[in-house]
């Protein structure tokens, strides 16, 4: 045969080859369910909505998003760690549920040690304090400094809601008045989104709320931002103080940053956890993906690995310990 005659063949045969094989689908294929524990339309829905989209697109199969409200959560989280660990079931978690819970509650349906294989953290951000705008007209309330002062000198006067008890708005919140010395009633929602409604009414006068949660009322000047729950001032809201800048109150020391993470149930198959992890990843680099929670107030952020969010999970679990303490809550 010629060097020519060789070439062509051997470029035929190249031609011929057949493409590397896409990984393997997960459980055959079939859907995967990404519980959200909270109702659609709030800031941990976009994130798992977003998430869902580009994880089907990497994965090759279908990622449907099931809000399983209630419980600050645990309905939620619950019914990912009862789920069949094949891959085909995942769950949205917060860090209180998986870091605070353990100190907040005397019992839980679940063990979130035990119960949950991690995959990869998907986004990260922090709290915003809002209050209603007439509220904040009839009280004088034009900053948080005199928010503080009113709430001394009305004991009981002022309502705060919270997606649920044992969120992380309920623990900044109580931090926050075991700090400054303030008293407020609690009104627990079953997510996020109600809560705000009922704070743009006039129902409740105030809320911690994740930034994406209450950022469009913020942008509409429908609700009145008075400060993050982060020690340094949000990039979303460069004009709200931070919570170091109320060292005065007591609140220096004060720093909650909220991030979310993709959970799969305890047993789910190693090479599965990889796989989904590399699916997280993937979805987390998109640049739509990365704009559009940058543009809600969150940062998507990602783990290298399942064993790098483990011990983000160890890691910050004694830092809501002493939070859960400081606030003084205790949930049955």
């Amino acid at each position: 045969m010629t060097p020519t005659r060789r070439g062509l063949a051997l470029a035929g045969l190249a031609l011929a080859a057949p493409a590397p094989a896409r990984a393997a689908a997960i459980a055959g294929g079939r859907p995967v369910r990404l519980i959200v524990p909270y109702p659609a339309g709030g800031a941990v829905d976009l994130v798992g909505r977003l998430y869902a989209e580009r994880m089907a697109s990497e994965l090759g199969q279908q990622v449907v998003v099931d809000n399983r409200s209630g419980a600050a959560g645990i309905v939620g989280a619950e019914a990912v760690a009862r789920a069949l660990p094949d891959g085909t079931t995942l769950g949205v978690i917060g860090m209180t549920t998986l870091c605070a819970y353990k100190t907040l509650y005397t019992r839980l349906p679940f063990d979130p040690d035990r119960d949950f294989a991690p995959v990869s953290q998907a986004s990260a951000g922090t709290v915003v304090c809002a209050v209603n705008l007439d509220a904040a007209r009839r009280n004088g309330w034009s900053d948080f400094r005199g928010l503080v002062a009113w709430a001394k000198a009305n004991p009981d006067g002022l309502r705060y809601g919270t997606a649920g008890a044992g969120t992380t708005a309920h623990l900044t919140m109580a931090a926050v008045q075991k700090a400054t010395g303030i008293e407020a009633l609690h009104v627990a929602y079953r997510g996020g989104a109600p809560a705000v409604t009922d704070l743009q009414a006039g129902v409740i006068d105030l809320m911690f709320e994740l930034v994406p949660g209450l950022l469009p009322l913020i942008e509409q000047r429908a609700v009145l931002p008075l400060a993050v729950g982060s020690a340094a001032r949000a990039p979303v809201l460069p004009a709200v103080p931070g919570m170091a800048e109320f060292a005065d109150l007591g609140l220096g020391g004060l720093d909650i940053g909220a991030w979310e993470a993709v959970m799969a149930p305890a047993g789910t198959p190693p090479e599965v956890i990889l796989r989904l992890n590399e699916a997280v990843r993937a979805a987390g680099a998109d640049p739509v993906l990365q704009d559009r929670l940058r543009t809600a107030g969150f940062v998507a952020e990602t783990s290298a690995s399942p064993d790098a969010l483990a011990v983000k999970i160890r890691t910050d679990t004694p830092v809501w310990r002493a939070l859960v303490e400081q606030s003084g809550a205790r949930l049955d």
